[in-house]
């Protein structure tokens, strides 16, 4: 089942045009990763889709209901997560408090933080009255994709989770990604630059370039070479 589906999405930044009639869709049970380098439309395509942006002209739909003009607190209630590059966690609240920020969007009986949370992250469980600030980068990051799943999304945004973390959280990373998407009750939207990340999670793959979606496919598909072709500088 389709949860996300992105049709000829054009954004702008004043007269600059960041995104030129791009496509995407995100299904149910699989992970879609978004690859390409710096400054080439990623972020502002995942801005479109939680509503941080306005786009021009297009649609984005969420379960089969048009979202494009609702704003980012209305596509949380719909189930839109984001744990945003640079994991934007709340320094001084405690890791249990940053984590509890994911209520907002659920009702009253499901203001409880999931078990999976700690069985994905045990480190989050023996942190709980420490303060975000206080934890590694990679701890930060592990917080950031608990306080999403806090909020039980249907669609989960992750924007290069991977970036600045050390092996051993990438790989507790991709544990995770691995068993949300084998749970089948969510849609996995990944931004990657780590292209053996991408490869080893990906079940289906879009590459841009200059604001557009130059490449698309399935893992099945997936040409490494041609893809790292268009990640270089």
């Amino acid at each position: 089942m389709t949860m996300l589906a992105v049709q000829d999405v054009n954004l702008f930044y004043g007269a600059a045009q960041a995104l030129r009639s791009v496509s995407l869709s995100a299904t149910i049970g699989k992970v879609t990763c978004l690859l390409g380098r710096n400054g080439v439309g990623k972020t502002s395509l995942l801005r479109a889709i939680v509503g941080l942006q306005p786009i021009a002209s297009g649609s984005i739909a969420l379960d089969g209901q048009d979202v494009s003009k609702l704003p980012p607190f209305e596509r949380a209630w719909r189930g839109v997560a984001l744990v945003p590059q640079g994991r934007e966690i709340f320094p001084l609240l405690t890791v249990k408090e940053n984590l509890e920020t994911g209520f907002a969007p659920v009702g009253r009986d499901q203001r409880k933080i999931p078990d999976e949370v700690f069985e994905l992250f045990p480190v989050l469980a023996s942190m709980l009255k420490r303060r975000g600030g206080d934890l590694s980068g990679g701890q930060q990051q592990q917080l950031a994709i608990g306080r999403a799943l806090t909020m039980r999304p249907k669609l989960l945004v992750l924007d290069e989770p991977t970036e600045g973390i050390q092996p051993s959280v990438i790989k507790d990373i991709g544990r995770a990604i691995v068993f949300l998407r084998q749970r089948g009750d969510m849609a996995i939207l990944l931004v990657e630059q780590y292209l053996e990340f991408a490869h080893e999670l990906a079940d289906d793959f879009a590459v841009m370039d200059r604001g557009e979606v130059v490449m698309s496919g399935t893992r099945e598909t997936f040409d490494a070479d041609a893809v790292r072709r268009h990640m270089t500088v």
